[in-house]
């Protein structure tokens, strides 16, 4: 406040000295018979006041942008103080040259020039240096009014968005104490039990609506599972439900092994010991391997598969790969293209089965003399099927 008044006082004693300095004729002392002064024209003096008023427009003004960036525009307001004392010192500097045009001594044959020219009594010169003056201050309070509007503008969008936020923010809140069913803390007293437990206070509050409903819809939830699984039996129980899924991977089970049954080749063929897979091979042997080998395996034109003398081995993965592949160059065709893999496996096992067996009229032996490495007890344990004559 010391400053502004400090700076009010300075403005006030150069614009006393300014119309001082106008109203005075720099060279009044000068010879010859004094001029009426220019200060004495009625236009004079109200520019000059017009002047004054402007000027003291444009310190209020200039006080008022000052205030109002105070904060945000500290550099601003250095060079508006500035700027105000550049202005007063032209105007002093304007009105000193004027009135030195004013006190000027013209010879005789220019006054007539003068008078005929002159503005109200007042010279060209002069008069428009004080429009000029009054045009430079209307100007400089159109800038100080755009600087104040724009500053004025600034701070509404600042104001805007802060209370959108706070909307916001009160929205959000009040759904939230809506779906949980809050009291306001003015409203606390007409919840308390009465019960205090260290500063703790017990409030009657309700449950919130969304734990409500979900615990109606489990009691509706409950009363439909009732009614279908256990009074009208719509749906299969837990009991049904697993005997359906046993029988489910009973089936699937018999799928696998259909699979892998034929899956098998002469690496991974075992001794089928089942009545069924043995009688199978029966089958097929009497159908195709009867011709060359006997219906009893004592063999005719093909070896006796009964004693214990092998062409190609007397193992699993031997006579698996025989019949397989055969053995064309002896007269002996592949049946792979004829039979599945499970279908010679059970061929093979029947063979493997006949071993101990007294064919009608066998064969003389052919072939090495083979020793299992390792006696199977299912091979020694499986049963025996004689074969039958066609």
């Amino acid at each position: 406040m010391q400053q502004r008044k400090n700076q009010w006082m300075k403005i006030s004693g150069l614009l006393f000295t300014a119309i001082l300095f106008a109203a005075l004729p720099m060279n009044a002392w000068a010879d010859g018979p004094p001029k009426p002064s220019a200060m004495a024209n009625p236009l004079t003096q109200v520019l000059v006041v017009i002047i004054g008023v402007l000027l003291l427009a444009i310190a209020l003004l200039a006080h008022v942008v000052l205030g109002a960036a105070e904060m945000k525009m500290q550099r601003f307001r250095d060079q508006q103080k500035n700027n105000t004392g550049a202005k007063v010192l032209g105007i002093i500097v304007l009105l000193c040259s004027a009135n030195s045009v004013f006190a000027a001594e013209e010879p005789a044959t220019d006054v007539a020039i003068a008078a005929s020219s002159a503005i109200s009594g007042l010279s060209p010169t002069a008069f428009y240096s004080l429009i000029s003056v009054v045009g430079v201050e209307l100007l400089v309070l159109l800038w100080l009014l755009y600087h104040l509007k724009s500053l004025l503008a600034k701070e509404d969008p600042e104001v805007v968005s802060v209370t959108e936020t706070v909307v916001k923010e009160s929205a959000w809140k009040k759904w939230w104490e809506k779906a949980n069913s809050f009291k306001p803390v003015q409203e606390e007293a007409n919840i308390d039990l009465g019960h205090n437990y260290d500063g703790i206070r017990e409030l009657d509050n309700r449950l919130p609506p969304w734990w409500l409903y979900g615990f109606y819809i489990c009691i509706i939830f409950s009363a439909i599972y009732l009614w279908r699984y256990h009074v009208t039996h719509t749906a299969p129980s837990s009991l049904e439900e697993l005997a359906i899924v046993m029988e489910k991977a009973e089936l699937e089970k018999e799928n696998y092994l259909k699979r892998a049954a034929n899956n098998v080749n002469e690496n991974t063929v075992t001794y089928l010991s089942d009545a069924t897979s043995l009688e199978a091979g029966k089958k097929i042997f009497v159908t195709a391997c009867a011709a060359c080998h006997a219906a009893d395996g004592g063999g005719t034109v093909g070896p006796n598969l009964v004693d214990d003398y092998w062409l190609h081995g007397g193992s699993m993965s031997d006579i698996f790969k025989s019949i397989k592949y055969g053995w064309p160059e002896k007269g002996m065709k592949s049946w792979k293209d004829d039979y599945s893999p499970a279908q010679i496996a059970q061929i093979t096992s029947y063979i493997k089965s006949l071993k101990g067996t007294k064919p009608g009229t066998p064969k003389e032996p052919q072939g090495e003399l083979y020793e299992e490495k390792a006696i199977q007890d299912s091979a020694s344990a499986a049963p025996v099927i004689k074969a039958g004559l066609n």
